[in-house]
């Protein structure tokens, strides 16, 4: 059984997910194996507040280069969380 700390690994703090948090909307990247189902229930059970929906995103790795070497970023799973208008996560509050 998979642990709901396990399934939020961090909360994505960039301008884009700033600005769906003015409209209730939540980011986290979340672990590879997490469904739309488990990213619902962590959020539940963690933050203490009601999830409406979730959209599930695979973020593809970038190329990058060191020197004469070629490779990628590690591609990661992003989650976006919709809250109900009169709740808020408190944690995302005070950054």
């Amino acid at each position: 059984m998979i642990q709901y700390e396990d399934i939020l690994l961090e909360p994505v703090l960039s301008e884009k997910a700033n600005m769906l948090r003015e409209q209730g909307k939540y980011v986290f990247k979340v672990a590879q194996s997490a469904n739309k189902v488990q990213i619902k229930e962590a959020v539940r059970r963690l933050f203490n507040v009601h999830p409406v929906s979730c959209t599930v995103m695979v973020v593809g790795g970038k190329p990058k280069r060191l020197r004469y070497r070629k490779g990628y970023t590690s591609t990661w799973k992003k989650a976006i969380v919709r809250l109900p208008k009169d709740e808020k996560i408190s944690i995302f509050e005070g950054v």
